[in-house]
């Protein structure tokens, strides 16, 4: 299995940020970034069979990852930091922020 790229993973992102914002307060802004995603092709392509990459729509895109529920993006956030303690101890045990500075920060500088 190739390493994706950081189209592929940056794509992806913009897809779990839209589908978290369509089922929260803000489906406003959902419907802009899904528009902008569609018009500046930001919406990762499906391969065929022949390994031949095609547009899709941001629901079909949708349509093909039924399985990815609106909240992921937050299911993954929620996950991290605990994973991340067991490799890197934050410096202030049992606080879990997303905006965090140096040991707390997610990246760990």
């Amino acid at each position: 299995m190739a390493a994706m790229g950081p189209a592929q993973i940056e794509g992806e992102l913009y897809f779990l940020i839209a589908r978290f914002l369509q089922y929260g307060p803000c489906k406003k802004s959902a419907q802009v970034l899904v528009e902008e995603l569609e018009e500046h092709q930001l919406i990762p392509k499906r391969l065929d069979w022949e390994g031949k990459e095609h547009k899709r729509s941001f629901e079909d895109l949708v349509a093909a990852n039924a399985h990815i529920p609106p909240d992921y993006l937050l299911r993954i956030c929620e996950r991290i930091g605990p994973l991340l303690d067991k490799e890197i101890p934050q410096s202030v045990p049992g606080v879990q922020i997303l905006l965090g500075v140096g040991r707390q920060s997610l990246l760990r500088t």
